[in-house]
């Protein structure tokens, strides 16, 4: 626990009955802030420690004058007394949560339906235990030396100590004299104690240093994105260029532009892999590094990058969407990298999209936004042809490279030998480039072996136990695994369900697969994979670069890591094993994701002076995503979708909030998903489909089912929500979670 102000009351006494009535919002999940007494004042925004039933937590002072929101009101005449309130046991000796992140925790709290105090939690779940202790040191005082007897080893102390602290290792060093000496004059009063000033953990960035020379097109819309950061108003700008057009180094002048302002940076990433090639390129453009943000910091980075922000000392953050609940002391731009990523939606506790909390965070700053991407979202496409986003478009690659070239190869006419995965076409295309010394990467978004083993006996199908889903051989550690839940178990000799011996096989190729064929047929190459069971960190992942870039391998093989915005100079080759994966299943942005994903992979080929060339192993090579890819026309594609959804009113030309049930048995499920249908709302523009089973039916050991409420554009979800589920009881276990905006439909 944190260091308070205040020290704890007595239990023999009585508490204070004199104070002032504060509310205090607390890491749970209350609807509202709870009342305390303050014995001290108090300002919004300190943070505090409470006592809460028989034990303590730290809360955040929410409103000196108790104002709570509607639905937490007490009845008139039901007022706690002042008297009966608990004391605030003490105040923190942090920074107080700044009002923009104060409200913007109360934002989200409101659009997801969550309670604020799990939206706080988030902002100072870790962050505030086990604050750091202060480094103390001895400085010299001016009090005369007096009748003391001065030793030479007392002698000696006095000469070197000043009024810079030492601590006394440091003293006793210099000086030559023991502890006990230290400490006996300051005993006497000629030592006195001092905190010891720690340097700020992060280096200050230099806007005006590593400066590029930037294209005419690249100057004009950097020029434009900087502008509402020198003028310090809020604004949404997409910035839309195509693969390798030097995004990151055009919104880097506004990261600049921001920096000389004296103001603070946050710029999302959505996976923390592509953090050390961007950490890189920052170093290189304002020669320091910024604060980095994510799950993997260890706890007292995360609690001195939480200070440092809070402090100011951290004027440019990189990280997960998480960073978006960051105390910034003064906010000045937020920048969405790959805003289309599906990654930063988060899809369990709080429900929420990083994109459109980011562009609320910066509302709430008075801050612009700049959303960045070769492939928009149809949801930011939207809104920059409703003209609540402005667009600047990059439609040249940097240094005078060209986009590769795009084909299909159709496996019905050129399909790979029985048993394999990689066609002939695709396999003389690699040949081809390794011949020439230039790399080459094949690209399958399917982690593990395989990801599916059944028994060719019998038929039984391997599956996990605690979901419905398949288990996915990973043959490299001899274990079956569900990607879902986690489960896992050993390969059996024999088929569960028959016994028959060695009846197991592998169905379809994960990365693992690919690899392994790739050795056969390329024993020369210098193969390298890239997958989240390959790259455990990101100092694995900036390892695996570094090999890339050096040209230590030549092949490369990876999942949907490898699609995010690296520059690899010397790959002229991107072949996709299976462009038709994530086509199906029924899921509405399936096409999207699609596009997106493979227009990403294809952009890694030939961003330096050689051509690249793409190529995508389809059975359905007249579907509309493979027509986009190979014509380059991502506009075109995206045009037509937003077509199909506008006239049927779904997303982003409609609301949709989902309704998750869940429970322990089936006809729990069952019978509280009835429930809720019965009571679903009936007005004109809405509309409720289900109760039907989820997808993963069962996941974690629960039953689900699911129901989706749609309705359109102008009609607000979260009224709708809250009246509907009002009066709805879950007992036995069983729960509603939901979704507002889903983006997934398992």
């Amino acid at each position: 626990m944190a260091s308070s102000s205040l020290s704890k009351p007595d239990p023999r006494r009585k508490p204070p009955s004199t104070g002032t009535r504060v509310s205090v919002l607390v890491p749970l999940p209350f609807p509202g802030p709870l009342d305390y007494l303050a014995p001290i004042p108090l300002e919004p925004g300190d943070l505090v420690t409470v006592p809460l039933g028989r034990r303590e937590t730290v809360g955040c002072v929410w409103e000196t004058d108790r104002t709570l929101p509607a639905d937490f009101a007490l009845p008139v005449g039901r007022e706690v007394p002042l008297a009966r309130l608990r004391p605030v046991i003490g105040k923190l000796d942090v920074r107080p949560l700044p009002q923009s992140l104060r409200r913007f925790i109360d934002w989200v709290a409101a659009y997801t339906l969550t309670p604020p105090g799990l939206v706080l939690a988030m902002a100072t779940r870790i962050h505030l235990k086990d604050a750091p202790k202060p480094a103390l040191g001895w400085v010299r005082t001016e009090m005369p030396e007096g009748d003391l007897r001065i030793t030479p080893a007392r002698r000696s102390v006095l000469n070197f100590a000043s009024s810079t602290p030492m601590t006394t290792a440091e003293l006793g060093s210099r000086s030559g004299a023991s502890a006990a000496v230290i400490r006996g004059l300051a005993s006497a009063g000629l030592l006195r104690e001092a905190v010891i000033a720690v340097a700020a953990p992060f280096a200050t960035p230099d806007p005006s240093h590593g400066a590029p020379k930037l294209s005419e097109e690249q100057a004009e819309v950097a020029q434009e994105l900087c502008g509402p950061v020198e003028a310090g108003r809020f604004q949404v700008t997409l910035l839309e260029g195509v693969t390798g057009s030097g995004k990151t180094e055009v919104y880097f002048e506004a990261v600049a532009a921001c920096l000389a302002k004296g103001k603070q940076v946050l710029v999302l990433l959505p996976e923390i892999a592509l953090s050390a090639q961007w950490t890189d390129r920052f170093i290189r453009r304002f020669g320091a590094e910024p604060a980095v943000w994510h799950s993997d910091l260890g706890a007292k980075r995360r609690r001195e990058t939480w200070r440092a922000v809070a402090e100011g000392s951290a004027r440019v953050v990189v990280g997960a969407r998480s960073a978006l609940f960051l105390p910034f002391a003064d906010l000045g731009l937020v920048v969405v990298d790959e805003e289309h990523e599906s990654a930063f939606k988060q899809e369990e506790g709080v429900m929420y999209h990083g994109r459109d909390m980011a562009v609320v965070r910066a509302r709430l700053a008075d801050a612009p936004a700049i959303l960045v991407s070769a492939t928009p979202s149809l949801e930011t496409l939207a809104n920059v042809e409703s003209g609540r986003y402005r667009h600047e478009l990059l439609t040249a690659r940097h240094g005078g490279a060209t986009l590769p070239d795009v084909s299909l190869v159709d496996m019905r006419a050129d399909p790979p030998e029985r048993g394999l995965f990689l066609s002939p076409k695709l396999c003389t295309a690699i040949d081809e480039t390794l011949e020439k010394g230039e790399q080459a990467m094949l690209f399958l978004n399917r982690r593990g072996y395989a990801p599916l083993t059944l028994c060719r006996a019998c038929g039984h199908r391997m599956q996990c136990p605690n979901c419905s889903a398949w288990l996915v051989e990973h043959r490299a550690r001899g274990i079956l695994t569900c990607h879902h839940c986690g489960h896992t178990e050993r390969i059996p000799k024999d088929c569960p369900e028959c016994h028959a011996e060695n009846s197991l096989v592998p169905i379809g190729p994960g990365i693992e697969r690919i690899t392994e064929e790739a050795k056969l047929r390329f024993p020369d190459a210098k193969l390298l994979v890239m997958s989240s069971d390959t790259l455990g960190s990101p100092a694995a992942t900036a390892e695996a670069v570094r090999k890339i870039s050096d040209g230590e391998v030549n092949l490369i093989i990876g999942t949907q890591i490898v699609a995010k915005g690296w520059h690899f100079p010397k790959l002229t080759l991107v072949g996709v094993v299976d462009a038709d994966l994530g086509l199906g299943g029924g899921d509405l942005r399936a096409a999207e994701r699609t596009v997106q994903l493979l227009h990403q992979v294809a952009g890694r080929a030939g961003r330096a002076e050689h051509r690249g060339r793409v190529l995508l192993q389809s059975y359905v090579g007249e579907h509309p995503v493979m027509t986009a890819l190979v014509s380059n026309d991502f506009q075109t594609f995206m045009e037509q979708e937003a077509e199909q959804r506008r006239s049927s009113f779904w997303p982003p030309y409609g609301r949709l909030a989902a309704l998750i049930v869940s429970a322990p048995s089936a006809e729990a499920a069952d019978a509280l998903a009835r429930e809720i249908a019965l009571s679903a709302p009936e007005r004109e523009g809405v509309q409720v489909l289900g109760p039907a089973p989820a997808p993963l039916a069962v996941l974690r050991g629960r039953h689900r089912r699911r129901l989706l409420l749609r309705t359109m554009r102008g009609i607000a979800v979260q009224p709708i929500l809250r009246q509907w589920l009002g009066d709805i009881k879950p007992t036995g276990g069983a729960k509603v979670d939901i979704d507002i905006d889903p983006i997934s439909f398992l």
